[in-house]
């Protein structure tokens, strides 16, 4: 299949023999070999013939012909290999869509080198939370868990979101407008049917199955609105882009629904970003706008954000982790509203609280360049996820055993 236009063919044995090398002593290979450290080495072997190893070294990373001595060996086509040269495929979406094979190692090594690629590839730095500074417009340091209104000062809020990578506001919608969009929320709880391929679904600890999110939002009269608010066009407006509503997954408008003690699904997610699905290089930048329908918070659900993550790159992990990084947390209430750049490392963790009448519910919208699309004419990136009949969101780590 043609990469999208813009985006020249690649020939695998020479740009591992010659463009990857030059690349590298150009000055990627020491942000590379921070990135791959601790990795173990790497192998892409080309179906149809080729393959090359990627290893860490002190002064960064060699690549050497053949698979024989790598520790992990991902078996993929060229499409695929060029796909993810490009930013045009991520390692989560082809493991999804089952387009890659593991003939050594486990596969989820690949999510493990993520950064390194992107490093390797493309220059992108690592996200290093000691190395990173960030500063307020008056030069000082930025606090990154600063919350702001919709009568603060315009250049200010636009600042904090092009720096951290996100914003947090504070009461946005009243509470007649939440309340009406809570109903509708409710109303599509009832609707859902697991497989509809609209929805997403987990299991909980006592084997029960359970809603996490809809994504036909906009069918209901009230939420249907949230894309042309004037106050979300507002906000969206501080990223200094020209960014218009884009559907993606489902029908344009999604709820997401929080509950505790979840053990199957995507009901939980670890540090991640939104393009992480793939089409970085054709969407990006995207930014979203999360309205709080109900309180977020340890207790309820929370979303955190890792500040300054959208200029670099961070590997997936969960946020309680001990190696994770400690991310920005906001209590949010009713009527508040946070946006963040898709390429911003977040986290969704699970409810610290048991027995609660309710968790966390959100609306979630949307927003990305006019001219953006899927690269291979697909309607989400998203959509690998809907494999199952049943409606199930797996694991990663599941899905990657089985590669």
């Amino acid at each position: 299949m043609p990469l999208a236009p813009g985006f020249p063919e690649l020939d695998f044995d020479r740009y591992h023999r010659e463009e990857l090398p030059a690349l590298l002593a150009a000055g990627r290979a020491a942000i590379a070999g921070r990135a791959a450290s601790g990795r173990g080495s790497l192998a892409f072997r080309l179906r149809g013939g080729g393959a090359y190893t990627y290893r860490r070294r002190d002064d960064g990373v060699e690549i050497l012909p053949g698979d024989g001595a790598a520790d992990t060996v991902i078996e993929l086509d060229r499409d695929a290999w060029q796909g993810l040269v490009h930013e045009l495929e991520a390692p989560a979406g082809l493991l999804y869509a089952g387009r890659l094979r593991c003939a050594r190692g486990h596969a989820m090594q690949l999510m493990a080198w993520e950064p390194g690629l992107r490093a390797l590839y493309n220059g992108r730095p690592l996200y290093e939370p000691g190395r990173i500074e960030l500063r307020d417009r008056c030069g000082l340091p930025l606090d990154v868990e600063r919350s702001f209104t919709l009568g603060d000062d315009r250049a200010d809020r636009a600042h904090f979101l092009r720096c951290a990578g996100y914003l947090f506001v504070r009461g946005v919608f009243d509470a007649g407008e939440i309340a009406a969009f809570l109903a509708e929320s409710e109303a599509l709880r009832g609707e859902a049917r697991k497989g509809d391929k609209l929805s997403w679904w987990g299991k909980n600890a006592g084997g029960e199955e359970i809603l996490c999110r809809v994504t036909r939002a906009n069918a209901k009269p009230r939420l249907a609105t949230l894309p042309s608010d004037p106050r979300i066009l507002a906000l969206i407006g501080l990223a200094g882009e020209p960014l218009a509503h884009k559907k993606g997954e489902g029908e344009g408008v999604t709820v997401i629904y929080k509950n505790p003690d979840m053990v199957e699904g995507l009901g939980d997610i670890p540090w991640h970003r939104d393009c992480g699905m793939g089409g970085h290089a054709v969407m990006c930048p995207v930014l979203i706008a999360s309205i709080y329908l109900t309180d977020a918070t340890p207790e309820t659900g929370e979303l955190t954000m890792l500040p300054g993550s959208h200029t670099a790159s961070y590997t997936t992990i969960h946020p309680n982790h001990p190696d994770a990084p400690k991310g920005a947390r906001f209590r949010a209430r009713p009527g508040d509203v946070s946006l963040h750049f898709g390429d911003t490392m977040h986290a969704a963790p699970p409810p610290t609280a048991s027995g609660l009448d309710r968790y966390r519910v959100s609306a979630i919208v949307g927003f990305a360049r006019p001219d953006a699309q899927h690269h291979r004419g697909e309607k989400s990136y998203n959509d690998v996820l809907h494999g199952r009949e049943d409606g199930q969101v797996e694991h990663l780590e599941r899905v990657a055993d089985r590669a």
